[in-house]
């Protein structure tokens, strides 16, 4: 299949209708919100898409989204490559509505004034929540070092006496 122009704005029931099929790629300097997460400033994602409708007469949208990403190690602050792959199916509702009646396994996407979706806000919020919350290398490949990390001598606890030493003097007592 030709790799083709992944649109923008995507009206779901057209596209649907017409059975259409995108097998294309997208930059990364086009998810602005994406770019705040990861360290790179170029690179692509490959996208698929397949419009539909099923057997309930709902229109649906899946496909799936496969990049490499640089993020930053958590616990050593290193650079960590990310190889996310994320499938994705969804059903259109209307603008300020919810639907109870779909399947379990389509999630909603509000349609805008237009009646259309925003394909690549919707590519960046499949990329989000496929990058993990805290992202750190394995424990064996990490540089991080087991070494306390604070400066000077830390000052020695005073040897205070236990306030219940008492308590334990009276239960013996009796």
């Amino acid at each position: 299949m030709q790799k083709v122009k992944i649109p923008i704005t995507l009206h779901p029931s057209k596209a649907a209708q017409h059975r259409l099929t995108y097998d294309g790629i997208v930059p990364l300097e086009k998810l602005s919100r994406l770019e705040q997460v990861v360290q790179e400033e170029a690179g692509e994602i490959a996208v698929k898409i397949h419009c539909k409708i099923d057997e309930q007469g709902l229109v649906v949208i899946s496909g799936n989204l496969s990049t490499h990403v640089t993020v930053t190690c958590q616990r050593c602050n290193g650079e960590l490559g990310l190889d996310l792959e994320q499938d994705f199916v969804y059903s259109p509702v209307g603008l300020d509505a919810e639907s109870e009646h779909l399947p379990a396994g389509y999630d909603e996407v509000e349609l805008d004034e237009n009646g259309e979706i925003n394909v690549f806000e919707l590519i960046e919020d499949e990329l989000i929540l496929a990058i993990p919350i805290v992202p750190t290398h394995n424990e064996t490949s990490c540089s991080y070092s087991s070494e306390p990390a604070s400066f000077g001598k830390l000052a020695a606890k005073d040897d205070k006496p236990n306030p219940f030493d008492i308590l334990k003097q009276l239960k013996k007592d009796s």
